[in-house]
């Protein structure tokens, strides 16, 4: 038994490195590739196309890219047509070729056209074969991503289908956790909590940073929006809000590796696992019910409430001050030791 308790104390070493060296490694590209963007090459001809009746600075300030932006396609095909807009918006017989999902195009030529009522923006989108297109905007946007990792993983999350996804799998999470529950008396944040503030630290900092998406999303989108097309990692070069968002995803990425290396140390590794699907079912729900609720100001007092209940909880019953003199484990209060059962004055 001894040698096996050994093993698996050992695995959950491994398994708490492994967790904190990915996520480090995830994060540097995330941050490397986000740094600045690297345009696709394309043929001079393109490049040099005068765009006519379109204001190239007060287009990038309203809709956020401009020529020689790149885009990806992230449906399964996007459809262009070879002739001008206006000559589609005539009814006059076009031509069209279809993209598939993933290849990279670049912007190459943006054009108004008025007497489109769909819309009156047609974006020119080129391969890197030459070949190039027209599509509506709305349309476009439908069917791309930004060559960017970053503004992919932002599309991903912001899918409502990912968004139903993520609940199902809170739910299951959840469900989990009170079978075992009933099983055992498994420990769970804010109730049947470790010796640790780490934990509690990153479920109420995920209900703030859910709180102040919300508020940007419903007060200030152009900020997200820019930031969706211009996704740089570094909080001190965009608008407060959104300076305080990334901040907080910095500091959730932080608890987070500490979480987990700090439950490894204090449970043993089943134990461990199953407090840990707890914990990020409960910091799930967070972010779905506080970026919910805040559209009303109900919100912003529930995230006050639970904010106070998350401290006094851990204060009241998890911090743990004092150690045994007898097994040397950490003790809420003095007397005698829950471990032990050792008194301790």
């Amino acid at each position: 038994m001894k040698t096996r308790k050994n093993l698996l104390q050992r695995v959950a070493q491994i398994m708490s490195r492994s967790v904190v060296f990915m996520t480090l490694l995830v994060l540097m590209l995330c941050a490397f590739s986000s740094c600045r963007h690297h345009p696709t090459a394309q043929p001079r001809s393109l490049i040099d196309t005068l765009t006519m009746g379109v204001d190239t600075n007060a287009f990038r300030t309203t809709h956020h890219y401009a020529r020689n932006y790149n885009f990806r396609v992230s449906s399964d095909s996007l459809e262009l047509t070879n002739q001008l807009p206006e000559e589609k918006v005539s009814g006059l017989q076009v031509d069209s070729f279809v993209v598939d999902r993933d290849r990279v195009l670049v912007v190459a030529d943006i054009r108004i056209v008025k007497a489109d009522t769909i819309d009156s923006v047609w974006v020119q989108l080129a391969q890197d074969n030459s070949v190039s297109g027209w599509v509506r905007e709305g349309e476009m946007l439908r069917n791309v991503t930004p060559d960017d990792p970053v503004s992919r993983f932002i599309m991903f999350f912001s899918n409502q289908h990912h968004q139903y996804f993520l609940l199902l799998l809170i739910f299951l999470i959840l469900g989990y956790t009170v079978s075992m529950l009933r099983k055992r008396q498994a420990y769970i944040v804010h109730f049947r909590d470790i010796a640790t503030f780490y934990p509690t630290s990153l479920a109420v900092v995920v209900a703030i940073a859910a709180t102040v998406y919300s508020y940007i999303q419903q007060h200030d989108p152009e900020i997200w929006r820019h930031f969706y097309f211009h996704p740089l990692l570094n909080p001190l070069v965009h608008p407060f809000p959104l300076a305080v968002f990334l901040g907080l995803m910095w500091l959730i990425l932080v608890l987070t590796i500490a979480s987990v290396d700090d439950t490894f140390h204090h449970l043993e590794p089943m134990e461990a696992i199953i407090y840990l699907l707890g914990l990020f079912g409960v910091c799930a729900f967070n972010y779905l019910f506080f970026s919910t609720v805040t559209h009303s100001f109900l919100g912003y007092l529930l995230l006050v409430a639970y904010i106070a209940f998350a401290v006094y909880q851990y204060i009241t019953r998890i911090r743990s001050p004092y150690i045994c003199g007898n097994c040397g484990k950490q003790i809420h209060s003095k007397g005698r030791c829950p471990h032990c059962g050792a008194v301790n004055e």
